[in-house]
């Protein structure tokens, strides 16, 4: 076995490649990449779930019971964390998660096998970034909308002493700054984090079939069995990001109605 033929590569698989070049923009190229690519898909599939179970049947079957399941939880999710004027929120957050989910249970799918390989577009800081970025607004936005100039009040936490106000103000400015990058910054470390890892276990595999038979089962099948555990765990971090952001994103928003950080 030559030194580099077992080699494998875990950061390739978050390697951005453009598929079609697209066409100038204020002398910017306009690409459609592989990640664009599966944000396409990943709509697409959210888009085909919803039409499949938005049939509205008397008796619902498995998979209009799966849509209405999300939905009712992401309802109730509001409901906890906003009240009852979380109910308008509701088109944007329920999109914000299944739209996460999607992306994120695309990128574990096994396709590999068929020749495609997925791209999970939530292991780019750009991807999350803009998601976050989106919800930062919709808060800043409704802030500005239901309360004006009260909403600076945020930053001023009730019955707190002026000269720790000169403290406590910058503090909390930062910290409701800093939001939109922590949310970004979570769901991209945690999906990365867990792409390596599989990536690494893939190539101790692929190694162990070619180094022979006894080194080979003593090295392969361990990984194997790590690999098919660390695939579980990611399905479930999977789903837990995709509602830690859409938790946070119904905490902020509900700062922003009730501007009760201070409460």
């Amino acid at each position: 076995m030559s030194a580099g033929s077992g080699k494998i590569d875990p950061m390739h698989q978050f390697e951005v490649q453009t598929i079609w070049n697209g066409f100038q923009l204020g002398g910017h190229q306009i690409a459609f990449t592989n990640s664009a690519m599966w944000m396409c898909i990943a709509l697409v599939a959210l888009w085909l779930f919803m039409l499949g179970g938005m049939k509205g049947a008397q008796v619902p079957g498995r998979w209009q019971m799966a849509v209405e399941g999300f939905t009712g939880f992401i309802d109730k999710l509001l409901k906890q964390n906003i009240g009852k004027e979380g109910r308008a929120f509701l088109p944007y957050v329920f999109t914000l998660f299944m739209f996460i989910l999607f992306a994120n249970v695309l990128g574990l799918m096994p396709l590999g096998v068929v020749g495609v390989h997925p791209f999970t577009f939530t292991s780019h800081f750009t991807a999350t970034g803009v998601l976050a970025i989106a919800s930062f607004l919709i808060v800043l936005g409704v802030g500005f909308a239901r309360h004006g100039l009260r909403f600076f009040s945020l930053f001023v936490p009730k019955g707190t002493p002026i000269p720790v106000l000169l403290l406590v103000t910058p503090i909390e400015f930062v910290s409701f700054m800093v939001r939109p990058f922590s949310l970004a910054l979570r769901l991209f470390v945690a999906m990365t984090a867990g792409h390596i890892l599989l990536k690494v276990l893939a190539g101790f595999i692929i190694n162990a079939g070619n180094v022979g038979a006894g080194l080979g089962v003593l090295v392969g099948l361990p990984s194997f069995a790590l690999m098919v555990g660390v695939s579980a765990l990611e399905l479930l971090v999977a789903g837990v990001q995709a509602y830690v952001f859409a938790l946070l994103t119904s905490l902020y928003i509900n700062d922003a109605v009730h501007l009760h950080d201070h409460h």
